[in-house]
């Protein structure tokens, strides 16, 4: 990846970790229902490469995908990984044999997890590791703590946070740095503005899971409408302004398809005038 230029620029968030601010989120690789592996596998190998192949330098994964599976296709893509690729990874949940979103946050299961993750990305140490945690109220020290302890050993370089608050964003960094947050939030679901804010203010990344509204895709007539305007496609539109909120918003928008994951990657071209983002500012759900 020799003079590479990062889709969206990129950002430093500590010595070693440079992240594209497009990124990609392997998480639609897996089965229906984030469960089982890729309908296509050809095909998913073929999107993680093509990701890497545009200068995509962090991509967004977890063993709770399938789960297992996503892990597995994304080392049979790209092991051994280019230096400047970084994997981000999150520990906290586990999935059912129902199919739920169970936690998994003893110490016991938290260890395994960063375990089975290095063992499935054929790693010996994760460059990020998200605590995702399943309420904004409940401390996390403890959690927090056994992660620490792990990067403290050489297993994690990096800490981030997943589904937080403000206030348990304040409880880790008292214990470790962190250097990313990941949370709900797009052009409709703007509950984290103020996160969003302090986190640009401290030069730590948020990550926004969603972006395009996940399981139930943003659908707005003022989109459509923006898009129009400047030429692009309303998921386009939503990206770009992710990009223009902040400076250290980091996106990784999902696909399965190599169209569109050129798409979502063509977002980083588009401009939005400050008539369009006040006008999609509009749009934020209250």
């Amino acid at each position: 990846m020799e003079d590479m230029i990062a889709p969206g620029g990129s950002l430093t968030l500590a010595d070693g970790l440079t992240l594209s601010r497009m990124g990609y989120g392997a998480m639609q690789l897996a089965g229906p229902g984030v469960w089982g592996p890729p309908r296509d596998r050809a095909a998913a190998v073929a999107v993680l490469r093509a990701a890497v192949d545009a200068d995509v330098t962090h991509i967004d994964t977890s063993d709770f995908y399938g789960p297992v599976t996503v892990n597995e296709v994304i080392r049979e893509a790209l092991h051994p990984y280019p230096d400047d690729v970084h994997l981000v990874t999150k520990i906290g949940f586990r999935r059912g044999d129902d199919r739920s979103w169970l936690p998994a946050s003893s110490p016991d299961e938290l260890t395994a997890a960063v375990h089975d993750n290095l063992d499935h990305l054929g790693l010996d140490a994760l460059d990020v590791v998200n605590l995702r945690v399943g309420d904004g109220t409940s401390s996390i020290a403890d959690r927090f703590g056994v992660l620490a302890a792990l990067r403290e050993k050489g297993l994690i370089r990096h800490l981030g946070l997943s589904n937080v608050s403000a206030t348990q964003l304040r409880e880790a960094q008292a214990i470790a740095p962190v250097v990313c947050v990941q949370n709900l939030y797009n052009v409709v679901e703007r509950g984290d503005d103020a996160l969003v804010d302090a986190c640009a203010r401290e030069g730590v990344g948020f990550t926004p899971f969603f972006p395009l509204g996940g399981f139930s895709p943003l659908q707005s007539g003022v989109l459509d409408d923006v898009a129009a305007q400047v030429g692009a496609t309303p998921r386009q539109v939503a990206l770009a302004w992710l990009l223009q909120r902040s400076p250290t918003m980091l996106l990784i928008p999902g696909t399965s398809s190599v169209a569109h994951l050129r798409e979502n990657l063509a977002a980083v071209d588009v401009v939005l005038p400050p008539a369009a983002v006040a006008t999609l500012d509009r749009i934020a759900v209250s």
